[in-house]
């Protein structure tokens, strides 16, 4: 029973991340409102090494609208506009030779559905891997069965393996849901 436990807990571990991950990557998603981890994949050319933006330069929110961009070094004002222009998210960053200021614009009506579109995609992708993690579980747990594991054991462990799996995909389904209702809000 140690080994399905073992097996188990492994799978629950993977989907925790799974779901961490579906949190990071609808957090990116621009939802109107004016938000750090929006900037979160932008590189910049820091003396010649691509460096994350979070690594050579203070993020902050002014408001709901603005972002504001504050570099650790005076130099790096410029490299740090030119690579959130480069990134192409339809930002126009303002150098004011102190910090960056850029403003969040309102989205349209038909940018709003394809953000869900893409929050979609991000959920579903998750899903797989929840399933994928399922699969392998029970695998293992059919590979113990077939070592000697009794037949009641191995069904208990599917059986507690399918509990875990619904119990995320509602996870999953609610962070979906929140962030669909974050971006139609306007």
């Amino acid at each position: 029973m140690s080994d399905i436990k073992t097996i188990l807990d492994s799978a629950k571990s993977q989907m925790e991340k799974t779901i961490s991950h579906l949190e990071s990557e609808l957090a990116k998603i621009r939802a109107g409102k004016a938000n750090p981890s929006m900037l979160d994949n932008i590189f910049v050319d820091y003396y010649g090494a691509k460096t994350t933006l979070g690594n050579v330069a203070s993020v902050n929110t002014q408001d709901s609208r603005t972002i504001l961009v504050q570099p650790w070094e005076k130099t790096m004002l410029t490299p740090i506009e030119k690579a959130i222009q480069a990134a192409n998210l339809g930002f126009n960053p303002q150098n004011d030779g102190v910090l960056i200021r850029i403003i969040v614009p309102p989205l349209t009506e038909e940018r709003r559905k394809d953000l869900v579109k893409t929050c979609k995609s991000c959920g579903e992708d998750a899903k797989v891997s929840l399933r994928t993690i399922r699969k392998e579980s029970i695998d293992k747990i059919k590979a113990l069965q077939k070592a000697g594991l009794p037949e009641d054991e191995a069904k208990g462990g599917e059986t507690k393996m399918q509990t875990i799996i619904d119990e995320f995909v509602v996870k999953c389904e609610k962070h979906l849901e929140q962030k669909e209702k974050e971006i139609l809000t306007v």
